[in-house]
């Protein structure tokens, strides 16, 4: 059984040697081909092949139109065939559903390789690039989980507010009906989460790890004299 494929490039020369070489694959079969984004959308609506292979600099928002064949044509699997080796872009699209990344100065065979790995199941990205992209991955993880485990609990953020405001650890264990003791074990926590050395450097740190989290510009500090 051969697998259906579209091809979508809009370099007619490599379009057209593309067409060519897989036309001769006994195991493939071109469902057809485009030369800009909106081919794509129309090719997959009309064809549903089984993989579309697509550049990504081309006319149209290429990135726009591999998300909406992922997510409204789920049996069509997509492998980028591009020249863009940014790492950022292949971790966008492979965040999106997309199966392979083939760089251009890739082979013939590996181009091949991945539409028979991602037919299969699986995923495919040029060796070279594929270390790149999970040693990425793995470091924006760590930052996710660092990121986490330096969120405030709800007691804490309330601790932290006080400070914002000036208040000493009497008072606000007072206004939190805690004990004193119960404050100070509080601030050795937030001295710890937020590597922080003083009452100033954890209203500083909270106050940059809000900005992190909502985005919003780090409010200025108040005096905690």
């Amino acid at each position: 059984m051969s697998i259906s494929v579209a091809f979508v490039d809009d370099h007619p020369i490599l379009l057209e040697g593309l067409v060519s070489l897989y036309s001769s694959k006994k195991d493939l079969r071109i469902a057809a081909q485009g030369q800009n984004a909106i081919d794509a959308l129309k090719i997959v609506e009309e064809y549903r092949p089984e993989i579309l292979v697509i550049d990504l600099n081309m006319p149209g928002d290429a990135v726009s139109a591999i998300e909406l064949i992922l997510k409204n044509y789920t049996s069509t699997k997509v492998v980028v065939f591009t020249a863009t080796s940014n790492i950022e872009t292949a971790i966008q699209v492979l965040n999106l559903g997309v199966c392979g990344y083939v760089l251009k100065g890739s082979t013939a065979q590996d181009l091949y390789d991945a539409i028979r790995i991602v037919y299969g199941g699986s995923t495919f990205i040029t060796p070279g690039l594929a270390t790149k992209v999970i040693m990425s991955m793995k470091a924006a993880e760590l930052r996710r989980k660092a990121q986490l485990q330096k969120r405030l609990s709800a007691r804490e953020e309330q601790i932290v507010n006080y400070l914002m405001l000036g208040k000493t650890n009497r008072e606000i264990a007072s206004m939190l009906d805690i004990s004193e003791k119960t404050v100070k074990h509080y601030m050795t926590l937030l001295m710890q989460k937020l590597d922080a050395r003083n009452r100033v450097e954890v209203v500083l740190a909270a106050q940059k790890l809000h900005a992190a989290n909502e985005g919003h510009p780090t409010p200025p500090s108040t005096s905690l004299m």
